[in-house]
């Protein structure tokens, strides 16, 4: 099952996270949320939730 870990404001954004997160050897999924809104869920196996949001945390603090 996956799961939102985040939502990016922008596409750009999106795509550097999922970058990064494949770099790191995550499975990663990018869905918009609406196209009014221009909003991006990032999506990840449940299982890696943790794991993740450690390697996440360091993405958006750098």
């Amino acid at each position: 099952m996956w799961t939102v870990i985040y939502i990016a404001p922008t596409a750009r954004i999106s795509e550097t996270i999922r970058k990064r997160l494949a770099e790191e050897g995550f499975l990663v999924q990018v869905r918009p949320i609406s196209l009014s809104k221009q909003q991006y869920e990032i999506l990840v196996p449940s299982g890696e939730l943790e794991e993740v949001q450690e390697v996440l945390n360091s993405i958006l603090h750098s």
